[in-house]
């Protein structure tokens, strides 16, 4: 797939407000607003900027923390994984490989029996499909 290049323009265009500071200016959602918290619908969550697919429900668990939350990518070759040392913390940043798109965090503190990992992705970065 190629990478999705558009003008800020175009994407403020495209997103609302809260999806285009969340997914172009690597912001984040408050706790508890976002969609797709307490969702239990089966189906696939795709980026809300160039739609590419990046989690399974299969693969969603309620981590207590406000947004949705993941074990692992549906495929990996869909997300990027990057250092982020912002807000004077290391952290590692989970975008969208396509276009780019700050989705949220992943930390090693999933459940160990998942393998460990907890996709953190701000709601409204994400389009669910439901089957």
């Amino acid at each position: 797939m190629d990478k999705v290049k558009k003008s800020d323009e175009q994407w403020r265009e495209q997103l609302t407000p809260e999806q285009y500071e969340v997914t172009r200016k690597a912001g984040t959602e408050r706790p508890f607003t976002g969609p797709y918290v307490d969702e239990k619908s089966e189906g696939t969550y795709r980026c809300v900027c160039c739609g590419t697919e990046l989690f399974s429900s299969d693969t969603k668990f309620d981590s207590g923390t406000g947004w949705p939350s993941f074990t692992e990518p549906a495929n990996l070759e869909h997300v990027e994984l990057r250092p982020d040392n912002s807000l004077l913390m290391r952290r590692t940043e989970v975008a969208c490989k396509h276009c780019d798109a700050h989705l949220g965090h992943v930390f090693d503190d999933g459940p160990p029996e998942r393998g460990g990992r907890r996709y953190c992705i701000n709601g409204c970065a994400l389009q669910l499909d439901t089957k």
